[in-house]
């Protein structure tokens, strides 16, 4: 895929421009320093991607971002900025994704998937990993249980065992808590804590407690969160936000 840079600080767009073309998604990254330079190289090249800045001087993010949206075929749009408070309004005209700086290469290789994914959307194939366990099979000794993905609100590391909460019931299995955050995290699992995943879609809140710290709450219960990944819990529930608005 092509992408494009727009930011008006030099260092910043250069170490952008540098993390993307390290890539595999990215076959080739051009930059622009302004929205209005932005504005005419889209107006005479195609891209599949634009990294966008929020807050330049002249156009800033949001107006080039509509500027896109007229277009027959506009390319996906991820915004990178220092604030959080742009956030709905972005996925509200459609962005792909919302990165907050400094960007983090595991945060940047998530958006990248992303764009790939809505550029050419994947269709799992029988058989693979997250066609597989979309219904995770629970052998109890008396029965076999069925249980869906999507009523599974969290999962918690026991071992070489995994316990996967539901609003009604736990079921222990089997499996390592890495290899569902591989198999899940294209369904919106994400990892919250060391011991933990955690699906995005039943995360009502995020609580400060004196005694836990921050947790993250679902109806089926409250789970840790860690410093190390708080940051893109916070980024993942920000990007939900996208979703809800389409």
């Amino acid at each position: 895929m092509r992408a494009l840079v727009v930011e008006d600080e030099t260092f910043t767009r250069q170490e952008l421009a540098e993390m993307l073309a390290e890539l595999p998604e990215f076959g080739s990254v051009a930059e622009a320093d302004s929205g209005e330079a932005a504005v005419r190289v889209l107006g005479t090249s195609a891209f599949d991607a634009v990294f966008l800045d929020i807050s330049m001087p002249g156009l800033d993010g949001m107006e080039v971002a509509r500027v896109l949206h007229m277009m027959s075929e506009p390319p996906a749009i991820v915004f990178v900025t220092a604030s959080e408070s742009h956030a709905v309004e972005a996925f509200g005209i459609g962005a792909a994704d919302y990165l907050l700086k400094p960007i983090r290469p595991e945060r940047l290789a998530e958006a990248a998937a992303r764009v790939r994914a809505l550029r050419r959307p994947a269709v799992p194939t029988p058989g693979s990993a997250v066609d597989e366990l979309t219904v995770v099979q629970i052998e109890t000794g008396r029965q076999t249980l069925f249980v869906h993905r999507d009523d599974i609100q969290y999962a918690e590391a026991h071992g070489d065992y995994v316990r996967l909460h539901t609003a009604d019931d736990s079921h222990l299995i089997r499996l390592s808590l890495s290899y569902l955050e591989e198999a899940w995290g294209p369904a919106g699992f994400v990892r919250a804590h060391r011991g933990y995943l955690v699906a995005v879609r039943w995360v009502r809140d995020l609580r400060v407690t004196s005694s836990s710290g921050l947790l993250a709450c679902t109806p089926a219960g409250e789970v840790p969160v860690s410093r190390r990944h708080a940051r893109a819990l916070k980024e993942r529930l920000l990007a939900a936000v996208r979703d809800e608005q389409r």
